[in-house]
C-alpha cells in the first residue's frame, strides 16, 4: 500500500507543478481571465493564506509550508498501518497535493491558483490541481470511514470477523 500511495503522491505533485508551469509560462503572460465555459475560467491568483485565502498575509509562507510538511509526515506514519488500497490512494492524493502547494510556497511565497468556477452571482475561490487532489483524498477517507463502520457493525471487537 505504501508504494501505491507514494506513486499517487508523486503523480499528483508532478502534474500539479506541470499545470502551474503551463499557466505561468504559457497562458498567463500577461495575466488575464480566460473564459472556458459560462461557469469556468482560467485566472491567475496568488494565495498567500491557507484554504480560501484564510489568514492571508498573517504569517510567513514558511510557517504554512512547515505546517503542511508536518501534516505530510503524520500522514506517512498513518500510511504505514494502512491495509486498504483506497485509503492508501486517498492519503497519497492528500500528500501529493500538500507537496505541490509546499513547493509553490517555497518558490513563490504563495500558492498558484488558476481554476475558477462561477455561476450567476456565486463565485468559488480559485484553486488548483493540488487543492482538488487534497479534496478528493479527504473525500475518499470520509467515505471509507462510513463504509468501515458498516463493515464492523455488529462486531464489538472491530476485527473484521463476523460476530
Amino acid at each position: 500500500m505504501y508504494r501505491t500511495a507514494l506513486a499517487a503522491a508523486g503523480l499528483i505533485a508532478v502534474l500539479d507543478q506541470l499545470s502551474k508551469w503551463w499557466i505561468l509560462a504559457e497562458l498567463m503572460d500577461p495575466p488575464r481571465v480566460i473564459s472556458v465555459t459560462s461557469f469556468f475560467a482560467l485566472v491567475l491568483a496568488w494565495n498567500r493564506g491557507v484554504s480560501f485565502s484564510l489568514f492571508s498575509g498573517q504569517a510567513s509562507p514558511y510557517i504554512f509550508a512547515g505546517v503542511a510538511v508536518a501534516i505530510v509526515v503524520g500522514l506517512l506514519f498513518w500510511l504505514r498501518r494502512v491495509d486498504n488500497r483506497w485509503v492508501a490512494v486517498g492519503i497519497g492524493l492528500i500528500i501529493g497535493g500538500a507537496i505541490g502547494n509546499v513547493i509553490d510556497r517555497l518558490r513563490f511565497g504563495a500558492v498558484v491558483d488558476f481554476l475558477y468556477l462561477h455561476a450567476g452571482n456565486f463565485y468559488w475561490p480559485a484553486f488548483n490541481l493540488a487543492d482538488s487532489a487534497i479534496t478528493i483524498g479527504v473525500g475518499i477517507l470520509i467515505i471509507d470511514s462510513f463504509l468501515d463502520r458498516g463493515r464492523r457493525k455488529g462486531n464489538p471487537t472491530g476485527d473484521g470477523r463476523e460476530a
